[in-house]
């Protein structure tokens, strides 16, 4: 997009000629448009408004320009990165370098929550998306003794190898026949599951039955992996909402019944907060669509005047939240690192290689230790205490998507 908007007109980029196109219109969304200038760094181009998340986004920027902590920026440094306006409204630079030094630090918790005994629900859009992205935080929750849940929102069995499903109903036939249980009907499941898969058309949903082998090796593996970081069964919910029950990666639109399922799992819990899954680009991605869904729920809920919890919103595999939008940091030990990677690893259908991985060739759990401890290089690098890891959150703003 940059080449588009911003960069030198060339014919080696086709589309940087439109810069000189009388009558072009870029429309953009914000993770689009999120590298230009004018969006990454507006103030290298002339008055911006001094708020106080502007104000941590320059700050933040002139550290990593100069190389410096926080604490060690001079007017030097403002001068010669053009932040001259920000020094002359806000400075001298100690001040502000101690003002944003604070704010940053002050995301930093102690206790994750900071009232004991809270009721929890983690919303995982995905069966691993609650390990992998804030697993460490699950674990400190339960440490902390706080009524912690996973509600579990898609079955995810799309997700899985097809070998897998097979591997599944053949054990299930001889776990049968091994412990003299009737196996005629496990047989017949099997030999149909091995049937439908070899018949499958390229682009065409699985057969029910295969779905549900997939769906069941998912719950399984989510099962597992959160007995890892600490929760009771009792605690989990599988919610299978309608919209993903289509077999393919196209998914229906979620519906009366997906958010009513929502509704009634906060009115039986009562959370006093509930973590969301924050990756909102993509309008038809699974994270999106189940945060739609979620603050539709509480819509509802105060419709009918019922106490809503605070939602902090965490963000998937691949992406962390910037410095300046973070509002919950959550330290992770050595040992929580440790024991979020197990929790991982229970997702076996997944390890290895993924039937979804994207670009990033690293396996899940790579990609989740590698964000957090960017993350805490991040905060040190700005003259924070440094941490092995770190887990960041956001608050939600109440705004529907």
């Amino acid at each position: 997009m940059t080449a588009l908007a911003e960069g030198p007109v060339t014919n080696k980029v086709p589309v940087s000629l439109f810069q000189d196109h009388g009558n072009t219109n870029v429309y953009l969304d914000s993770a689009s448009a999120s590298q230009l200038e004018a969006i990454e760094t507006p103030w290298t181009l002339g008055g911006v408004e001094w708020n106080e998340t502007m104000v941590i986004r320059a700050m933040v920027w002139l550290s990593e320009q100069t190389d410096k902590p926080l604490l060690k920026l001079d007017d030097d440094d403002f001068r010669t990165h053009n932040l001259h306006q920000l020094l002359r409204h806000h400075g001298p630079s100690h001040t502000l370098a101690r003002r944003v030094f604070n704010l940053v630090q002050g995301t930093i918790c102690d206790q994750v929550m900071e009232k004991p005994n809270q009721k929890v629900i983690c919303f995982s859009p995905h069966p691993d998306d609650d390990v992998i992205s804030m697993g460490g935080t699950l674990i400190r929750l339960n440490e902390e003794g706080h009524e912690t849940h996973i509600a579990y929102m898609t079955s995810g069995n799309i997700a899985v190898f097809d070998e897998d499903a097979q591997r599944l109903a053949d054990l299930v036939t001889e776990y049968n026949h091994l412990f003299g249980i009737e196996n005629e009907k496990s047989v017949d499941v099997e030999h149909r599951v091995a049937d439908d898969l070899k018949n499958k058309q390229a682009g065409h949903a699985d057969s029910d039955a295969v779905l549900k082998i997939k769906g069941l090796i998912r719950w399984s593996e989510a099962k597992a992996g959160a007995f890892v970081v600490g929760c009771k069964e009792k605690h989990l919910h599988f919610l299978d909402l309608p919209f993903y029950r289509t077999g393919t990666v196209k998914k229906n639109p979620v519906g009366e019944v997906d958010v009513s399922i929502i509704v009634s799992l906060l009115e039986s819990v009562d959370p006093d907060v509930i973590f969301v899954a924050g990756d909102l680009s993509d309008p038809h991605g699974t994270h999106r669509v189940c945060a739609e869904a979620i603050f539709s729920a509480i819509e509802l809920l105060q419709q009918r005047m019922i106490k809503v919890p605070e939602v902090l919103l965490y963000r998937g595999a691949w992406h962390e939240y910037a410095i300046h939008e973070i509002d919950l940091s959550v330290p992770l030990s050595p040992g929580h690192q440790q024991t979020k990677r197990t929790a991982i690893f229970k997702h076996e259908s997944q390890k290895d290689e993924a039937l979804f991985p994207g670009s990033d060739p690293r396996e899940f759990w790579e990609r989740a230790e590698d964000r957090n401890k960017a993350t805490a290089k991040k905060f040190n690098d700005l003259g924070l205490p440094e941490f092995p890891a770190l887990e960041a959150f956001q608050r939600w703003n109440g705004e529907k998507l």
